[in-house]
């Protein structure tokens, strides 16, 4: 039951919109269930806890470019919102959006900008709206067909994860689906996909969680092989591909440090199970470009993932540990504290 509990916040990133409600039956059904009694020691990897709300879970941070906020998706009776926060305490500033598609989607534009996926014109496309909420909002692109998780290229192309039918596959009647988990779609197969500013779409590998480096000339992403998922990097016409990590495990979620050195990842290499991935252990490691000095950076029971890198050379990243009694006076917070929040934890060689 224990990861049970982790099952709380949602993002549609594996999901269509339209399977939204059963999901949010639920995230209630899930959301504070917490043990308030159990003693809970100071992590084995000293991460620290930085956001807390009562009744309320946080997953998939995104630092700004300038280090000063962060993008988390936030859920709370049934409201599923895209919240701002301060870096330095984790403390709310404003709602960015409340847009479904934006909860899969949302990505930093700048640092007082952000861009999201959304049909609010009739049709799907890319926006762009300030952080703060208010002001005009801007679409980037007109869109089609079922598109997740893109990112904005400086040239005004898109890199986005396009959905296409697996072949052969029933399709099941659960509408229920783990926000944990944003690298496997029902009866989809995800492809890595480039769409030109003028709209031409290039198929550039299968993969899903594309994240660009910094210089903005390289993408890493996940690619199935059999039961494992590795990490793979290519530039961004899709030609020089290499595989990063080669391991037994489910490698995903990767994500670039700002000096371009490092990519952090979610893993359950520690301790896989295969056949039976929900009862695997999740961690947050890291390996340089090279494919080598693989670290594992968090340890902890409870499930990690979703990391984030800020320019201060930590790792921001959800987890539904459980919180002491404590921390959770320390914060200030009475009540259920159930459910994933952010967590940061040192990348190797940084003493921060």
């Amino acid at each position: 039951m224990k990861n049970m509990m982790g099952l709380t916040l949602v993002l549609l990133l594996a999901m269509p919109v339209a399977h939204a409600e059963g999901f949010l039956d639920w995230l209630e059904s899930h959301s504070g269930k917490s043990s308030t009694t159990a003693k809970v020691e100071t992590p084995a990897d000293n991460a620290r806890l930085l956001t807390l709300e009562p009744g309320e879970s946080e997953m998939y941070p995104k630092v700004s470019p300038d280090g000063k906020s962060l993008l988390v998706v936030s859920g709370k009776h049934k409201n599923l919102v895209v919240t701002r926060r301060l870096l330095e305490n984790g403390d709310p500033v404003n709602v960015v959006s409340d847009d479904n598609h934006a909860l899969d989607s949302i990505a930093w534009h700048g640092n007082e900008r952000v861009t999201f996926l959304s049909s609010r014109a009739g049709g799907l496309g890319l926006w762009d709206k300030p952080v703060d909420g208010q002001g005009v909002l801007h679409r980037l692109q007109r869109l089609n067909g079922q598109l997740l998780q893109p990112v904005a290229l400086s040239d005004g192309s898109v890199i986005a994860v396009r959905l296409f039918a697996a072949n052969g596959r029933k399709k099941s009647a659960s509408s229920r689906h783990d926000a944990f988990v944003n690298w496997e779609f029902q009866n989809m197969q995800p492809h890595i996909v480039r769409i030109s500013r003028d709209g031409v779409e290039s198929d550039l590998s299968a993969g899903a969680n594309p994240a660009i480096s910094p210089d903005g000339t390289r993408v890493v992403f996940s690619m199935q092989a059999g039961r494992s998922r590795h990490l793979f990097m290519m530039r961004l016409d899709g030609s020089d591909l290499v595989q990063l990590t080669d391991e037994r495990s489910i490698d995903v979620q990767p994500a670039w440090s700002p000096d371009g050195q490092w990519i952090v990842f979610t893993s359950n290499r520690a301790q896989a199970d295969m056949r039976h991935p929900g009862k695997s252990n999740w961690d947050i490691w890291a390996v340089d470009v090279q494919g080598r000095n693989i670290s594992q950076l968090s340890m902890d029971k409870a499930r990690d993932g979703g990391a984030n890198v800020g320019a201060d050379g930590r790792v921001y990243f959800h987890s539904d540990r459980k919180v002491s009694k404590e921390v959770r006076a320390k914060h200030q917070v009475k009540g259920s504290t159930g459910g994933f929040h952010i967590w940061s934890i040192a990348l190797p060689n940084s003493e921060s």
